[in-house]
């Protein structure tokens, strides 16, 4: 549906085509075809599955969890990432696409106990979703996109059938990829959001809420296989440019003094806060009335999240009131890659403006990670995950 949504919007079915052909994909593997889903009409991208059968990949049954052709090959990520390194993909697009296929790696890995490296992307690892995420980093490359947006997700209701039983909707690999995303369940008793979707939006898009002011140049359609009576199954894309006068998107800053509570209750109440979607939380020290030192808690939350968080603050804390304001807020555009050193892989997490990269960041948990297993200092690994990103840089990132 994100594939079909991006060529309704103008991206070339040709030059996917050729991209994807250096990942062995044939030609006459991927096509599309215009469908009406509840009156709308979109474009429905369709790819012929490894077993020869034709796939609606995001209508298909749930990824790695769910049954499919005892032919389907289960690749390794080392297999993914070698035909990945064999691509016309850019530099960039690669390290972007073997990240995402790393990420996906990490979910299935929690999920069912196995090291990182014993993941067997099964599903994931078919054809057809490496076209999904491979075609989806490349066509938003060629789009020239650099900000994404998303509404909250309806994940669908009911049940899924996997090679493992029947599971609730989502499905434990997509819901463990929308952690920290605004979620509902709309009426239809489907499974609406897949893994490979989850993570690609996830993947890209940084801020959830409504459309922000833009000015919309392009309009795309992307179509899934079911058609629903009550609601269009489709995904659409909007394309255009930001309104540069107007804030990025508003948020609530919540606010309480606090003189009265235990203070091992603070590291409690921020993992609660946290959990229920709060961008940001932090305590600074204050001088209150009675001269009694204090805590000021201040909560940085999107507006529709203010109400419950405000609530789990009365429920935890001493406190007797809060106050908030809503504000504008500006972010970075991020992104993380990953780059490999002597000691293993770590993520950098690069930060734009309008395109200009102003910020580039070794993820310190990979660095304390490393440094623990090697017994080195952090700044060590710090150090070389740098040096292994200038050199990539260098290469033509």
């Amino acid at each position: 549906m994100i594939l079909g949504a991006l060529i309704d919007a103008g991206v070339s079915l040709e030059d996917l085509r050729q991209a994807l052909g250096s990942l062995a994909v044939a030609p006459d593997a991927i096509w599309t075809e215009p469908v009406v889903r509840a009156g709308i009409r979109a474009t429905k991208f369709n790819v012929l599955g490894e077993t020869g059968t034709a796939n609606s990949h995001h209508d298909r049954d749930h990824h790695h969890e769910h049954a499919h052709a005892s032919d389907d090959p289960h690749r390794s990520l080392a297999e993914i990432f070698d035909l990945i390194d064999h691509s016309a993909l850019s530099g960039r697009a690669k390290d972007r696409t073997k990240h995402l296929f790393t990420v996906l790696g990490e979910a299935e890995a929690a999920i069912h106990g196995v090291p990182l490296e014993r993941v067997h992307l099964h599903e994931v690892g078919a054809l057809d979703s490496i076209i999904d995420i491979a075609g989806t980093v490349y066509a938003l490359e060629q789009l020239g996109i650099d900000r994404v947006f998303a509404s909250a997700l309806n994940v669908g209701g009911g049940t899924v059938h996997t090679a493992h039983g029947h599971y609730p909707v989502p499905a434990p690999a997509t819901m463990t990829l929308l952690k920290g995303t605004p979620v509902y369940a709309g009426v239809e008793r489907a499974e609406l959001v897949t893994p490979t979707g989850a993570l690609l939006v996830t993947g890209y898009a940084r801020q959830f809420g409504p459309i922000p002011a833009m000015r919309v140049d392009r309009i795309g359609y992307g179509a899934g296989t079911r058609d629903f009576p009550q609601s269009p199954n489709v995904l659409r894309v909007l394309i255009g440019e930001l309104d540069a006068a107007a804030p990025s998107h508003s948020v609530s800053v919540i606010e309480a003094e606090i003189d009265d509570m235990n203070p091992q209750i603070f590291g409690v109440l921020m993992d609660r806060v946290l959990a229920e979607g709060a961008l940001d939380v932090f305590y600074t020290p204050i001088q209150m009335k009675k001269n009694r030192p204090g805590t000021l808690l201040t909560v940085v939350c999107a507006p529709a999240r203010r109400e419950c968080i405000t609530a789990v603050i009365f429920r935890e804390t001493t406190t007797i009131g809060v106050r908030y304001r809503d504000t504008a807020r500006e972010c970075l555009d991020r992104e993380s890659i990953t780059v490999a050193t002597e000691l293993g892989p770590v993520r950098i997490k690069l930060a734009r403006r309008r395109g200009e990269l102003l910020n580039a960041l070794p993820e310190f948990d990979d660095c304390a990670r490393l440094a623990a297993e090697h017994r080195v200092p952090a700044k060590h690994v710090q150090a070389l995950a740098m040096n292994a990103y200038l050199e990539t840089t260098k290469r033509g990132l």
